[in-house]
């Protein structure tokens, strides 16, 4: 069975709202509840429905996009519709599937209905293959698998995550970071968070993963030592 999304369209141009309506219409993933023209008429809307995806223009009468999501109770997912580039990095602050720039591909339409569907099926527990998070990185969401991440370092108001195949960078604070992964994950100093269960070997002042040592803080030896005791 598809996994079906309960879809709005937030539109004020009647030409963009029958454009993106029949994109919705004729993917498989989409179920269209409702168009709205203005964010007010639309909100009222879905605060009466359980919605799971929201294709939003940014540029609207009475309240824009971004009053719009400001003034959301419970946020499903955006995907942000607009003419115009220049609100792409202020998009992404909202933590939105993706930013859309008309005229609207149906390639770049199916990719970002696909990042969707990926985000759902981990939000509700159907995607059982591998435990994983989708982090924003380049104006992209990624999806990073967990037990590929080696370790995770502080870049001043970035974190680079470290797997087997990649290093990514995302616009997060440590401490934010760690709170989305499980305990296997533990900060061994300022600059440094490692996955437990790659640990090959550590000293007072080290861990190894992998050929590469890591620094470690000799106050995070002891938690480091309990952490290995419970894998």
């Amino acid at each position: 069975m598809n996994t079906l999304l309960k879809t709005v369209i937030i539109d004020d141009s009647g030409m963009q709202l029958k454009v993106i309506s029949k994109l919705v219409d004729k993917h498989p993933n989409l179920a269209l509840e409702a168009l709205y023209e203005n964010g007010v008429a639309a909100r009222e809307g879905i605060q009466k429905n359980n919605i799971d995806l929201i294709l939003l223009d940014i540029e609207m009468p009475i309240i824009d996009g971004f009053d719009f999501l400001d003034a959301l109770e419970h946020r499903p997912q955006i995907i942000i519709i607009s003419g115009k580039p220049d609100y792409a990095l202020r998009a992404f602050d909202y933590d939105v599937t993706d930013y859309l720039q008309k005229p609207i591909t149906l390639e770049r339409f199916n990719t970002a209905v696909q990042r969707a569907v990926n985000n759902h099926l981990h939000q509700t527990g159907e995607d059982n293959q591998h435990d994983f998070i989708f982090v924003n990185s380049n104006l992209q969401k990624r999806k990073v698998i967990l037990d590929q991440i080696k370790w995770i370092e502080a870049l001043g108001d970035y974190v680079k995550i470290v797997t087997a195949d990649n290093k990514i960078l995302v616009l997060s604070t440590m401490k934010a970071f760690l709170e989305k992964l499980p305990s296997n994950f533990l900060r061994i100093h300022k600059s440094y968070s490692v996955n437990v269960d790659k640990i090959e070997k550590f000293s007072s002042t080290f861990v190894e993963i992998e050929n590469q040592k890591i620094p470690m803080s000799r106050l995070r030896k002891a938690e480091l030592e309990k952490a290995l005791a419970g894998t």
